[in-house]
């Protein structure tokens, strides 16, 4: 039998836990309170500290989630932008005829500008206090610039099957969405309504998506 004493084991610490995972609950009533409060109040009047108590979280699960209320207020405008215009929108389909696929983005982009929630968003843009702060690239780069991109990609794939001749997809796609917005938009905007002639949505995008096409099909 050894004289010497036993020697003890060494066990090896253990690995340390990672970082306690963000709650996707917490984040989806975050977002939804802030999008209530920017539409009621405005940007500017609205504080973290309403949207935690909105919420039901504290301010700092707030930050957690969104590090400052520019990136809170961007993510409330691409959540729009996704839920009224899903990456599925511009995925290929060559069998559905050109035509009816712009009406279908015509639609669903015209709905979701034209949307209450949509129109007071767009005023808050307009607000002296936002338009010298970084919002507007923000808001910019959260929505309408992930729609035209994705537009102008499903352009290029039209272009390459030979049903368009388009020199400049992107621009191309920029004058699309901006004849959909058109007119109703700007009045929407204003809270106006002319007493002339007023089309429908359906009428509107049909007349848009033929203007699109004496441009652009091959003729």
């Amino acid at each position: 039998m050894s004289s010497h004493p036993a020697t003890t084991p060494i066990i090896p610490p253990k690995p340390a836990a990672p970082g306690r995972p963000k709650d996707p609950e917490k984040r989806a009533a975050i977002l939804d309170a802030a999008k209530r409060l920017f539409i009621v109040h405005g940007y500017e009047r609205v504080s973290m500290d309403q949207i935690a108590s909105e919420a039901g979280v504290s301010k700092l699960t707030v930050y957690s989630h969104y590090g400052d209320k520019d990136s809170l207020f961007g993510e409330a405008v691409r959540a729009h932008c996704e839920q009224g215009m899903p990456t599925s929108l511009f995925d290929e389909d060559a069998q559905t005829p050109l035509r009816e696929r712009l009406e279908v983005i015509g639609h669903a982009f015209f709905a979701m500008v034209m949307a209450p929630e949509a129109v007071a968003g767009h005023r808050i843009l307009c607000s002296p206090q936002v338009t010298a702060s970084a919002l507007p690239a923000v808001f910019w780069e959260a929505g309408p610039q992930r729609v035209q991109r994705a537009f102008a990609a499903l352009l290029e794939r039209r272009i390459k099957a030979g049903e368009l001749e388009i020199a400049d997809p992107q621009r191309a796609s920029a004058f699309y969405f901006t004849l959909l917005k058109g007119e109703p938009h700007a009045q929407a905007v204003f809270g106006y309504c002319c007493s002339g002639r007023v089309d429908s949505p359906g009428e509107h995008i049909v007349a848009v998506v033929e203007m699109f096409l004496r441009a652009y099909a091959v003729r």
